[in-house]
């Protein structure tokens, strides 16, 4: 296949597109300079209205500065940036980057500068002694405004939204978005009833040619490919896996014609690292490692892991509401089994939310605390098909408590449940 026929490279493209902070702002510079040949058009037309009118050294004053001003806003908005870099690798997590490229308003800031910048530059060439661009100087002026009003929209989200807590309760609106769209497209893939598969071993294997982490599956692509070939797709790897090459990911079972490998091989997309796009687990990771650097002794702020916490338990009462078979079975337009995907269940998510910031805040009071009360309120809210793994995670964390706290004093009050951490009102065990 071609460079970009398969929609695994299709799939990587939309996600260099997606991170890339030139690629708006080219456009932009493009569209200044298009729509500054328009303005030049137009002043040719007599228009606009006579008051408008410029003398040659004032509209080229105007426009100098304009030029001047853009290219220093630029340098101000990527200076922010390496701020963004600096703050998300020294006090976050390194994860959160591959979510912070993709900021839309930051890539309009960008485009809105470039493109003011083409425009006021196309603009100088045409002015002559008797021969002034007016509405185009008027129009560079109005950018330039915009363009203010942009940056200070900017700046308030710089300074407001690059909190922890915002990042976290932005990182976890993202994942449970992901996740309850994930189910909604299972559901929608009409399941076999009984969700059986082929007995037999695989006939076929399909292997990877490339190595790296798992991005995403093209889900239609599969269930219609084993559907034309009548046999069943058997994906062996997690979303977030990472393969190295030569890895099997895909088992086909039965079939009256053999698929081409190359072709099923490009409906599963790998990249270098993961994306949040099919993989929900990938803002939990985030939330786990922003919540694990605010407990490292280098930084020492439990109070934020607590906060991040608040948010891993949202996510958690989302994804524990979700019936999670740990495997789907998916079927084609005649009802057959198609596909078969493999899942995470509910351990799995509720080891990653908990076992981590358990081990590194175990000699925490706040955290300790924090993560009962989280838990507790689980076993409140959930079904009760959810209650054992979340009884494990309790065991554990008194096992941890005990081990850290051997005064009984300091113990009893690590055992509580407080769902401030240090603070709130205790609830009573039971």
């Amino acid at each position: 296949m071609g460079v970009l026929t398969s929609w695994a490279a299709r799939f990587r493209l939309r996600q260099y597109v997606k991170a890339s902070l030139w690629i708006v702002p080219m456009f932009g510079l493009a569209l200044g300079a298009l729509l500054a040949e328009l303005a030049l058009t137009a002043d040719g037309a007599d228009w606009p209205p006579s008051g408008w009118h410029y003398s040659a050294t004032t509209a080229s004053d105007v426009l100098t500065a304009i030029v001047g001003a853009m290219v220093a806003l630029l340098g101000f908005v990527v200076t922010i940036g390496v701020l963004v870099v600096q703050q998300a690798t020294g006090t976050l997590s390194p994860r959160y980057m591959r979510l912070w490229y993709r900021d839309r308003l930051q890539k309009a800031v960008l485009a809105t500068f470039t493109g003011t910048f083409a425009f006021a530059f196309s603009l100088l060439r045409s002015i002559e002694s008797d021969s002034v661009p007016d509405l185009g100087v008027t129009l560079a002026g109005a950018a330039v405004a915009i363009s203010l009003v942009l940056l200070l929209i900017y700046l308030n989200r710089f300074i407001h939204s690059l909190r922890p807590v915002a990042i976290a309760e932005l990182v976890a609106r993202m994942g449970e978005d992901i996740f309850t769209a994930g189910a909604a497209a299972i559901r929608g893939a009409a399941p076999r009833g009984d969700g059986t598969v082929p007995p037999d071993g695989p006939v076929m294997r399909i292997r990877t040619a490339r190595g790296g982490a798992i991005q995403a599956f093209n889900v239609t692509g599969l269930v219609a490919e084993a559907a034309r070939h009548e046999c069943v797709f058997v994906v062996t790897r997690l979303i977030g896996d990472f393969v190295p090459p030569g890895t099997v990911i895909v088992d086909v079972h039965g079939g009256t014609s053999a698929p081409d490998p190359d072709r099923v091989a490009g409906l599963v997309a790998l990249g270098s690292e993961r994306t949040i796009e099919q993989d929900p687990a990938f803002a939990l990771r985030v939330l786990v490692d922003i919540a694990i650097r605010a407990l490292s002794p280098a930084v020492n702020d439990p109070t934020t892991a607590v906060q991040v916490i608040n948010y891993i338990e949202s996510f958690l009462h989302t994804v524990g509401s979700a019936r999670l078979p740990g495997r789907y079975v998916l079927a084609g337009r005649d009802g057959q089994a198609r596909l078969v995907l493999p899942g995470r269940d509910w351990e799995n998510y509720l080891q990653l939310s908990v076992c981590e910031i358990r081990d590194y805040g175990a000699s925490s009071v706040q955290i300790c605390r924090r993560l009962r009360a989280m838990l507790e309120g689980l076993l409140d809210t959930l079904p009760p098909g959810q209650h054992p793994a979340v009884h494990t995670e309790l065991s554990l964390l008194q096992e941890s408590i005990e081990r850290e706290f051997p005064d009984a004093a300091r113990r009893a009050i690590a055992q509580g449940s407080d769902r401030q951490g240090i603070g709130g009102r205790r609830r009573p065990r039971t």
